[in-house]
């Protein structure tokens, strides 16, 4: 079985990664370490870094996550910024910034890291739609889970508990992952 370890310390992403990979042949192995975070525009940029960044650290075939919140009103903020923002202006700051902004759409991107041992890494990405609320709501998840209603619901996610709140987060990414660790699989059985 071949591994992959998922640089996280959460565990609902790790779940995730073993429900799909590994009926594939994959064993994942959660390990959590400081990595590097470049400041970077691109959420991918960031992602990709630390992929890299933990496979050479490691010597091991790695697996990073990284995502952002993007509010198009916003002009994208804060996109790649968006724990900084967590950090600074909270989910508070960001209801502040959309006070009289009709246009409330937002969304999630996940950018999936794939960095394979001696290789340059690879992207997959999810996008998880929705809107920003009017006032925060809700008493689980965590910062941005307050303010973040998913497409077609009526209430935040921190309206949910955690056993059902992720499912709302789109797998896409993962898929995308699965299917590109299958076909490589395939051709090194051919050749």
């Amino acid at each position: 079985m071949d591994k992959i370890v998922y640089v996280t310390g959460n565990k609902f992403k790790v779940l995730t990664a073993k429900k799909i990979l590994e009926p594939l042949g994959f064993e994942i192995e959660a390990k959590k370490i400081d990595c590097v975070e470049i400041q970077d525009d691109s959420i991918e940029a960031v992602a990709n870094y630390s992929s890299k960044y933990a496979s050479e650290l490691l010597n091991e075939s790695t697996l990073k996550n990284d995502s952002g919140l993007v509010i198009p009103a916003l002009k994208g903020f804060p996109g790649p910024y968006t724990h900084y923002v967590e950090d600074t202006l909270t989910e508070d700051g960001i209801l502040r910034l959309m006070d009289g902004i009709n246009e409330r759409e937002a969304y999630f991107v996940e950018v999936l890291s794939y960095t394979e041992q001696g290789k340059e890494p690879i992207s997959f990405i999810s996008k998880t739609e929705g809107t920003i609320a009017q006032q925060k709501e809700g008493e689980f998840g965590w910062s941005y889970d307050r303010i973040f209603i998913p497409k077609g619901e009526s209430k935040t996610l921190a309206c949910f508990p955690d056993d059902e709140r992720w499912k709302f987060w789109s797998d896409d990414a993962y898929d995308q992952l699965a299917n590109y660790l299958n076909m490589a699989k395939e051709k090194e059985k051919i050749k």
